[in-house]
């Protein structure tokens, strides 16, 4: 007798699509490339299919870009007046950051710059902790001036992309007609000894940030989600995040994360439901959650993974580890009988196995957040052309 079970688990897939432009019809389009794409490879769809779509596109298609001008405006209107800021936290990145910087050094006459150190944010590393150690500087509490950043460390030039950023920064803003003066800090009130009016340009630990600032005495705050929140003359814009999730367009314009994206995400989950019968879910992702362990980069410089997605993403993974069941509770089973044990605790596990000793180890973090890590992996972030991944198998599990 043939043995028909099933020998393959999650399936992440590339799915080339045409060269996206504003205004075109985005579901569509995705919908029609993941049909061909199965048809065209041999391949099927099955209901909780994964389909996702970059951010990118997404944000082409609405056309949801602004220019430098525009966040000058912007910035120029929210300061009210006020032309000498404090510009703390910024990530360390020419396509994420310095156009943004652009603008706002547009917008002002004078920007005190306050770089964390050793490594901004996201990881990207002003100077190696080593060098920190070996001059005895305590990063928590020292606030270094770029003389002393020289005099101690040098010029340190980005492992990957060979850019000294401090240098890099402060020319970008005297070319914009502003003066510039650097200061290396980790704690937010360290700038309120320069300026009362900041603009915290920090991404996941942004409202941390403004409330210390405010409660010890800043004047104002900007965070960068405050910023092109709104169109200024006709521009895209982002209600929810701003400038958070802005990639670089051209020299002077940028792309700003998408908009509005629940609408997209159910019309192609409407679409292959049409079309073949499936019930797909789908989601928009951008940057995935995960850390490189040589540059010590996460890579989540978007605010979110995911801006929008179905319902059916809702929620974390509530899974057993085989392993743990193999070494403990079946340990002295094998071959079927032990296949047998471990499929039954899968097909009679109920609700949340929060706290459960079979479930630890498993990965404690959101669908959305898990997909769409898989999801940059396998899309990457330059040539291959495939913005939209077809993940398989996802919620399959040993009983399939």
């Amino acid at each position: 007798m043939a043995n028909y079970e099933r020998r393959v688990g999650t399936v992440s897939r590339g799915i080339r699509c045409p060269i996206i432009r504003e205004g075109e019809d985005l579901a569509t389009i995705v919908s029609e490339s993941v049909l061909l794409a199965a048809e065209s490879e041999g391949f099927e769809l099955r209901d909780r299919d994964v389909i996702s779509v970059t951010e990118s596109v997404v944000a082409r298609a609405q056309g949801n870009y602004a220019s430098v001008e525009d966040i000058a405006n912007d910035v120029k209107a929210k300061l009210d007046g006020v032309e000498s800021v404090g510009v703390i936290f910024p990530i360390l990145s020419r396509n994420r950051f310095a156009i943004c910087l652009r603008g706002i050094a547009m917008g002002v006459k004078k920007i005190v710059l306050m770089l964390a150190y050793p490594s901004d944010e996201v990881g990207n590393e002003l100077v190696s902790l080593d060098k920190i150690d070996a001059v005895g500087v305590n990063p928590d509490s020292d606030v270094l001036t770029e003389a002393k950043y020289r005099e101690y460390f040098g010029v340190n030039k980005h492992e990957f992309t060979g850019v000294d950023y401090v240098q890099y920064y402060a020319d970008l803003i005297r070319e914009c007609g502003a003066e510039v003066e650097v200061i290396f800090a980790n704690q937010p009130k360290a700038i309120l000894d320069y300026t009362d009016t900041v603009i915290n340009c920090s991404i996941h630990t942004r409202a941390r940030t403004k409330r210390i600032l405010l409660a010890n005495g800043a004047k104002k705050v900007i965070n960068l989600d405050e910023i092109l929140n709104a169109p200024v003359n006709g521009s895209g814009y982002n209600e929810a995040y701003g400038l958070l999730g802005s990639n670089k367009a051209t020299e002077d314009k940028v792309k700003l994360f998408p908009r509005d994206c629940k609408d997209l995400v159910l019309d192609i989950q409407k679409q292959i439901l049409d079309a073949c019968g499936k019930h797909v879910e789908v989601m928009v992702y951008g940057d995935g959650a995960f850390k490189d362990p040589q540059g010590k980069i996460w890579e989540l410089a978007d605010p979110v993974v995911s801006p929008a997605y179905t319902d059916g993403l809702i929620g974390t993974p509530n899974e057993l580890k085989l392993k743990y069941l193999a070494d403990n509770d079946y340990k002295d089973l094998s071959g079927e009988a032990l296949k047998e044990a471990i499929s039954k605790s899968i097909r009679e596990k109920q609700g949340s196995l929060v706290g459960n000793m079979a479930s630890q180890g498993t990965t404690p973090r959101k669908l959305t957040d898990l997909i769409g890590s898989l999801c940059d992996l396998t899309s990457g972030s330059g040539d291959k052309g495939t913005p939209i991944v077809l993940v398989q198998g996802y919620f399959d599990n040993y009983t399939n």
